[in-house]
């Protein structure tokens, strides 16, 4: 049985963790879906709020919230892994403005349908602070944040790090405690009617041919009209499915909680979310319990999309995210309390995508570059809404993503090379800025590379 990561999110559960029993035998169901984290569950959810008289069931590897929904850092925001002229490049001012609205909107409606549901995760939207600590990226935030630019003068009104020449400021994004979120959706799901078998592995996903499309785990199997895989960052284990998404580590730590005189110097009462403008992605949070939860990229990709229990930590990475943390907060007490990480999905253009199949009965969604906790509820009302009304058009089933048709990732070694090149680039970009002050060369070479 695969165990919890060893995260601040799942020891500071109200509830130890008991797993579900186990598919066992063989069972007809109208929904059947493949993975018990954010997608599945809102999926289910949606399916079952729609149309209450559907059998739902969902499968799950090990236990609800395994995976990046129960190990994520806690933003639950508006932001979108492809770039802002991308999408408008390749579909126009109208569908990315309606693709932003509904984004942003979103933020608050996962945050309501939390609260319907008697869900406390801790949710509070303070929005999204983006910190400059260099000339360049103080004049390279404030070309481009418009009357979202933060002086310095004003940051003591959103939160304080050292070294900062200001920020910019969006509203668009809420903290939470994501395995508070992802552990009681669980249960809500089955409040609802579905019927949720973990520890429940999937060695096959079979297409409609004259029946129903079926699902066999390593004890019993399902036929369903619909097979929804909702797998992200463990995509890569299930049959050919190892170039449809590259499992990238992102890998955290936390602090133990931190004095009344702490915050007190550094502010973030309205718990906003920050990071800074440097090109590998760093990210974080003050927690309820008043700690810092800080993440970031940096962890290697592994040869042949492999996703393996001992990638989740990392010392060279984990001690790199306690310097930076330092920077940000020198003043912070204590050491990092718990170290923790896991895979998220990335897409070879970077779009998240969301695909129904009526013929065969196969859709998916995923492919979120670390911006899942919206964008998989997104996602999963354009899967309940294409699954129980195929034929009605819905703001969410208008986005940009959803049908959206994936590249497969290049064949090893390309991908291996191409991936931790990206990593590398964004290292050297960072080295080089801070030390020129100058844009550089490799942070160019990196948006050529992943755009």
């Amino acid at each position: 049985m695969l165990t919890p990561p060893r995260s601040l999110w799942w020891s500071t559960l109200s509830e130890p963790v008991t797993p579900r029993a186990s598919l066992q035998g063989h069972r007809d169901v109208d929904v059947a879906i493949i993975g018990g984290g954010f997608t599945g569950l809102w999926t289910a959810r949606e399916v079952l709020r729609r149309d209450p008289s559907l059998s739902v069931a969902v499968l799950e590897k090990s236990v609800c919230g395994f995976g990046a929904s129960g190990r994520n850092g806690g933003w639950a925001s508006a932001l979108y892994p492809v770039s802002d002229e991308k999408v408008r490049r390749l579909y126009g001012d109208h569908a990315f403005t309606h693709q932003q609205q509904v984004l942003q909107n979103a933020v608050p409606h996962l945050g309501a349908a939390l609260k319907e549901d008697g869900i406390d995760a801790d949710f509070a939207q303070g929005g999204t602070l983006n910190f400059a600590r260099t000339p360049l990226q103080r004049d390279r935030l404030r070309e481009a944040a418009g009357d979202q630019w933060i002086s310095p003068e004003q940051l003591p009104e959103y939160g304080v790090v050292a070294g900062a020449l200001g920020a910019t400021f969006s509203p668009h994004c809420a903290r939470l405690h994501p395995a508070k979120a992802v552990r009681g959706l669980s249960t809500v799901v089955e409040r609802l009617g579905a019927r949720i078998y973990e520890n429940s592995e999937v060695l096959r996903i079979l297409p409609r041919s004259k029946g129903a499309a079926q699902v066999v785990t390593s004890e019993g199997s399902l036929h369903a009209s619909y097979v929804v895989r909702a797998t992200e960052g463990f995509t890569p284990t299930l049959p050919k499915q190892r170039r449809t998404l590259a499992p990238v580590y992102s890998l955290m730590i936390a602090t133990e909680p931190q004095s009344d005189a702490f915050w007190r110097a550094h502010g973030f009462n309205n718990f906003p979310t920050f990071s800074d403008d440097r090109n590998l992605i760093i990210y974080g949070q003050r927690t309820a319990d008043n700690r810092i939860a800080f993440g970031g990229r940096g962890a290697p990709y592994h040869f042949g999309s492999t996703v393996e229990e001992r990638f989740d930590y990392n010392q060279r990475v984990f001690s790199a995210l306690d310097t930076t943390l330092r920077e940000l907060f020198p003043d912070f007490e204590g050491g990092a309390a718990f170290e923790w990480g896991g895979p998220l999905g990335m897409s070879r253009d970077l779009s998240p995508f969301v695909t129904v199949d009526h013929q065969t009965g196969l859709c998916a969604a995923g492919g979120y570059t670390g911006d899942g906790v919206v964008l998989s509820y997104v996602a999963a009302t354009a899967l309940a809404d294409l699954i129980t009304s195929p034929e009605k058009a819905t703001d969410v089933t208008a986005l940009t993503f959803v049908h959206h048709r994936l590249r497969k990732w290049e064949f090893e070694p390309l991908r291996w090379l191409g991936i931790n090149a990206g990593l590398q680039l964004a290292s050297w970009a960072d080295r080089s800025e801070q030390k020129t002050g100058r844009p550089s060369r490799a942070a160019a070479m990196l948006d050529r590379l992943m755009n």
